[in-house]
């Protein structure tokens, strides 16, 4: 993929796939083109997940009443995506913009960017986007979640982490040393999602007008 391609994808994923839980899109767009969004970077270095830290999210899983399906998804499944994100901000008082299968194939089409989705009662019900960063792809990103109203709340985000972590392990052409992330400062939700998952704070970044793809369709 071409450098401005690669940068499209990214705004992109930037764009569609935070969620702000207080602010309205004109005052979003207007903090952007004032002085930037401020990002909480967060990290979990691979020798933290430990073999029993794993076994206390896998107990967790366990005793959650929703069992789920997670399958890679294929270009097939982006309706679907579409769908599940769309969905996903229905109940919240935060507008947000629609996301097209357009964008969401030039995220898919990247060979680094993997889509997960988990089917709960024989229905596709929540997604997770995969994404690496770093010169040798030692990053693993977590770039996007969504989950339909029905089962947010539920556990269903810890299932699709741990789902998400046991399909990098099993990429051997991957050196993962880190998952990373990025927290929008207000998403409280997000970040305590985040946190409960053992992820520490590392630094905040500024994303300015220029990092996001609002202008561009």
């Amino acid at each position: 993929m071409t450098k401005s391609k690669l940068d499209l994808k990214k705004k992109r994923i930037r764009e569609f796939f935070s969620s702000f839980e207080t602010k309205k899109r004109d005052e979003i767009e207007k903090e952007i083109y004032e002085k930037g969004m401020v990002y909480t970077q967060m990290r979990l270095p691979v020798e933290l997940i430990t073999k029993e830290f794993e076994d206390s999210l896998k107990l967790k899983i366990e005793h959650n009443i929703i069992q789920a399906r997670i399958r890679v998804a294929t270009e097939a499944d982006l309706e679907s995506i579409m769908n599940l994100y769309n969905k996903s901000w229905l109940t919240s008082n935060t507008p947000f913009r629609p996301i097209t299968k357009n964008s969401l194939k030039i995220i898919f089409e990247d060979e680094d960017t993997i889509f997960l989705i988990a089917k709960v009662y024989g229905k596709d019900a929540g997604f997770i986007i995969l994404d690496f960063e770093g010169d040798n792809n030692e990053y693993g990103i977590i770039a996007g979640l969504g989950i339909i109203p029905r089962f947010q709340h539920k556990g269903l985000g810890t299932i699709l982490g741990m789902a998400a972590w046991n399909h990098l392990k099993e990429l051997k052409d991957k050196n993962i040393k880190e998952l990373r992330c990025e927290v929008y400062k207000d998403n409280e939700i997000s970040y305590s999602f985040i946190k409960a998952l053992g992820f520490k704070e590392f630094g905040k970044v500024v994303y300015t007008k220029s990092d996001f793809s609002i202008d561009e369709e």
